[in-house]
């Protein structure tokens, strides 16, 4: 589904996405990622749901968010509160969704000039 028809934003921008991968102003990426606004999208080590650990999210929280959308794939799922201690000892939000609400809830964010990450698990893809 694409979002945007512009390929040259001034932010980091989620331009189109489908169960393989998404495209951040129109750039593709086919492996998990952390999109923020101001920041060139990198690449996240996480290829399954089931494999996160405190330490990806740790790694996040170094970044200093005010808010994190987790997007699981193609369903909604809850990490366990013990995961994300870093991020919470912080005051920093978690939300979990699917990926295509995350792609949408972190956009709307974006534009609103939060300081947002996007945690996108792209399931089944190698990390880069």
């Amino acid at each position: 589904m694409k979002l945007h028809s512009q390929d040259n934003q001034q932010y980091q921008t989620v331009t189109g996405y489908d169960a393989q991968g998404v495209e951040i102003n129109a750039k593709r990426y086919e492996f998990s990622v952390l999109v923020m606004p101001e920041v060139e999208p990198r690449a996240w080590p996480v290829t399954r749901f089931e494999d996160l650990t405190a330490e990806h999210f740790a790694a996040i929280a170094q970044d200093q968010p005010d808010v994190v959308i987790l997007g699981t794939g193609e369903r909604q799922r809850f990490v366990h509160p013990k995961l994300v201690t870093a991020l919470s000892n912080r005051r920093v939000g978690v939300e979990s969704m699917d990926s295509h609400a995350a792609c949408r809830t972190y956009n709307i964010l974006m534009g609103e000039g939060r300081k947002v990450t996007l945690a996108l698990i792209i399931e089944g893809a190698a990390a880069a």
